[in-house]
């Protein structure tokens, strides 16, 4: 029997805003501890925690079978795509302000909804997505070519930023589009982690930044980051979905660029230009209108249904 979702309650708004607090400070953490350990590095090893306890629980709920269920293939795709985001995400930190990265990397949902109009016919944009596409492009063109570069950013890290930004949006659409679909969400993650690990673990050795420097400071931050951003965090947003309005979860998202840049300026002393302020609204309001459709429907058909009843 199908569980029903219910409306958000205090507990999960807590949970939300816990998420969303993590998600905007994970860029942050990556770039405190840079001089340490070089981002790439960081994440593939954060990765590589993660994909071990993930395997760990995989095998006790589906036993020697576990990749027995032909989610190999995708999962091994959709691997390569996170880590190859995340590889855009650790060297763009590199280039550019953890603002920077936050804003453009959460651009995805602009190339999800691109990519599900091209490759299912039941998902095609309606005029206010499109409008919201335009709203975002131009956006990222102001904040891109405004005049002058804030002090630690560069085109090229922004440029891995939204590379980092299409390829996860594009991943969503790989895993919606297979078996994966149906696959347990540990199972996914597990598949996603492990590929991090080992790209990103071997690309940071191969590019000559496998030195690491393991201070107090540098400890607990890995550990927020392995225990925190990529197991706990990833699964109990899947344990929400499971429970919760998938459209009333979407919208507290939103949150996470601004809370991003908001943790950039007060911890980093990241400075804002006032083109990028104004292309990361653009583009912060492009997604939401973006997402609204998905919104407008969920509300429609619940209306239908009591109205119905």
């Amino acid at each position: 029997m199908t569980q029903s979702r219910r409306h958000l309650d205090f507990f999960a708004v807590s949970i939300l805003l816990m998420l969303c607090l993590g998600w905007g400070f994970q860029q942050i953490a990556i770039k405190l501890a840079a001089d340490d350990i070089v981002p790439t590095l960081q994440i593939g090893l954060r990765s590589a925690f993660a994909a071990s306890v993930l395997f760990l629980l995989m095998l006790r709920s589906e036993g020697l079978q576990v990749f027995s269920d032909g989610t190999l293939k995708a999962g091994l795709i959709a691997g390569f795509m996170f880590a190859l985001e995340f590889l855009f995400v650790g060297e763009g930190l590199a280039h550019t302000s953890a603002s920077h990265m936050v804003v453009f990397l959460y651009t995805s949902p602009i190339f999800t909804a691109l990519g599900m109009h091209f490759v299912h016919p039941d998902e095609r944009l309606s005029r206010i997505q499109w409008s919201g596409i335009a709203l975002a492009f131009v956006g990222v063109c102001i904040a891109f070519l405004g005049p002058g570069n804030a002090e630690g950013t560069s085109l090229l890290g922004d440029a891995f930023a939204l590379a980092a930004g299409a390829i996860w949006g594009f991943t969503t659409v790989v895993i919606r589009g297979s078996k994966l679909s149906e696959a347990p969400a540990v199972k996914t993650l597990f598949y996603q982690m492990a590929m991090a690990a080992l790209m990103l673990i071997g690309a940071a050795f191969l590019m000559g930044n496998g030195d690491m420097n393991w201070t107090p400071e540098t400890t607990v931050n890995m550990a927020f980051q392995a225990v925190f951003i990529a197991i706990g965090s990833y699964l109990t947003w899947f344990w929400l979905l499971r429970r919760y309005l998938a459209s009333r979860m979407a919208t507290f998202v939103f949150i996470t660029p601004l809370l991003g840049v908001l943790f950039g300026v007060l911890i980093l002393d990241e400075v804002l230009t006032a083109s990028f302020v104004t292309g990361g609204l653009m583009v912060i309001l492009g997604i939401f209108l973006v997402s609204a459709k998905d919104l407008l429907n969920r509300r429609r058909a619940r209306l239908l249904n009591e109205a119905l009843k």
